[in-house]
């Protein structure tokens, strides 16, 4: 209903005007019942302002106490600085891209002069939000992977469409060209399409696992709000302005809405963002594995799990995962404490009432450091999950895998990328899982370096470096990792090559 509202509100010509007056009232009525039904409590709120848009832009009544209704609400899952939560206490993820602010803008555009305080607002949000989304791509393209709905695919690049056609020029209109079409040129690089041409449900190939319960063979044309650019005039600046790079970034952006700290390799277009994870949860398919990894990324992607059995069909990658010794795992699915301090991410969370996980996070690339702390009255196997990387059949060798695989780390590394994981708390032993097909967004079939551990009841400290990168990895490099000291008394972590200390904390 609310592609209907937008069409009305654009294109009368084409889709009001030639209706005759019983077609009309027919379509009325029909797009009417968005007014009196509930909807959930969340960017769904715009789908009735919308309808009503298209109402009021072909002269016809609208229900203007709803549009206000339903507005004021939306704004109650406003943040700060740009960002809103899909609902109060919702997830914080690309439905603020391409849902919240991408409905806003268009509003801000369509109604400047009958609301111009809203409007400003509007624009003034999603430019402060641009600002930090712009962290989540890569110059290639791509984009990170995170959080529900990833079938809409090139959606992910609506929000700077959406800029586009609200004329805000937050960056200049090249650049903002150059993350559209980048973004629409690497996904048509990838198998997204079925035999007779029409978009499928997966992310960069056909992939049930991964969908969410609402979708359906329609779902991934939200894709299509990328598209937003084709209402521009023929001679708006943006179709004269040439394709420009992303601009100066940072290596690292903290961004405490989302509760990410984004790191950038700019040389291997990697874009990595280290999560806390959320104090609230929802019943969402696989929300663990889209909400609370410890890391997402463009190049590796994340994987969700195909079924309970193992670590194979749980497929834990950037998770530390915890069973009672029956091969049934947990995982973090909310938090109990979050925080950013210092360039340092926490959490902490109960995967059972008497079972407390701390658990810190230093970001960085190609290496990152985790330490948890668990306090458990039950004996628990561990499994801590590096990147899932790719082993296409086509490139494939036996001969690599574990290659690099010791009693205390083991490393993966291919022509086209390299993951590892080293274990510095001494009880660890290193292990290749090959998660069943399909669990993976990016690939059909990976390898995850894993760090399996036993614990016993009491205080127990499991401390990792996990190693993700594109490309081949030096092997001195490999051996050049952050050092971490543990002992009675403390965790310490060193910088590589520096030994400048980065994170200290006493073991009490």
């Amino acid at each position: 209903m609310a592609a209907f509202g937008l069409a009305l509100a654009l294109i009368p010509e084409k889709l009001w005007n030639p209706l005759t007056e019983q077609e009309k009232t027919n379509l009325i009525a029909w797009l009417d019942q968005v007014n009196h039904h509930p909807s959930h409590d969340c960017n769904w709120l715009f789908f009735s302002v919308l309808v009503n848009i298209g109402f009021k832009k072909v002269g016809v009544a609208y229900n203007k106490e709803q549009v206000e209704l339903n507005l004021d609400r939306i704004d109650e899952f406003y943040i700060a600085d740009g960002w809103y939560s899909d609902g109060v206490n919702g997830h914080v993820d690309y439905y603020v891209s391409f849902a919240i602010h991408y409905y806003g803008l268009f509003y801000a555009k369509v109604m400047e002069e009958e609301d111009p305080e809203r409007a400003k607002r509007y624009k003034q949000r999603a430019a402060l939000f641009a600002h930090d989304f712009v962290y989540w791509f890569a110059e290639d393209g791509s984009a990170l992977a995170y959080g529900r709905s990833m079938t809409y695919r090139f959606a992910q690049s609506a929000f700077w469409s959406a800029l586009v056609f609200a004329q805000v020029e937050v960056f200049p209109y090249g650049v903002m060209k150059g993350i559209i079409l980048n973004n629409l040129r690497w996904w048509f690089q990838q198998p997204i399409f079925s035999p007779c041409g029409t978009l499928t449900i997966g992310y960069s190939y056909p992939n049930l696992v991964m969908g969410e319960n609402y979708n359906s063979p329609g779902s991934p044309y939200w894709a299509l709000k990328t598209f937003l650019i084709l209402a521009l005039n023929k001679d708006h600046r943006f179709w004269q302005a040439e394709e420009q790079p992303l601009p100066d970034l940072n290596d690292k952006s903290v961004q405490f809405h989302p509760y990410f700290i984004v790191c950038r390799q700019e040389t291997k277009n990697h874009v990595v963002a280290f999560n806390t994870g959320h104090k609230s949860t929802n019943e969402h398919t696989h929300t663990s594995a889209k909400y609370e990894k410890f890391a997402y990324s463009n190049f590796f992607g994340f994987s969700v799990p195909r079924a309970e059995w193992g670590l194979a069909q749980g497929a834990f990658d950037s998770m530390l995962a915890l069973s009672e010794g029956d091969n049934l795992y947990r995982v973090k699915r909310s938090c109990e404490e979050t925080a950013i301090e210092n360039g340092v991410l926490f959490a902490e969370w109960k995967p059972w009432f008497d079972v407390q996980v701390s658990t810190w996070l230093i970001p960085g690339t190609p290496w990152h450091i985790r330490i948890h702390r668990i306090e458990t009255e039950r004996y628990l196997d561990t499994a801590e999950g590096g990147f899932a990387i790719a082993i296409e059949d086509a490139r494939y060798r036996e001969e690599q895998i574990g290659r690099s695989q010791n009693e205390k780390k083991v490393l993966v590394t291919f022509s086209w990328g390299s993951s590892g994981i080293k274990d510095f708390s001494g009880t660890g032993k290193p292990e290749l899982v090959f998660p069943n097909s399909n669990t993976n967004l990016l690939h059909s079939r990976t390898v995850i370096p894993t760090i399996k551990s036993k614990i016993n009841p009491g205080t127990s400290w499991l401390v990792s470096a996990v190693l993700g990168e594109p490309d081949m990895f030096n092997n001195d490099s490999w051996e050049a990792a952050p050092r971490v000291e543990v002992n009675d008394n403390h965790v310490v972590v060193y910088s590589a090559g520096q030994g400048k200390i980065i994170f200290k904390k006493n073991i009490v």
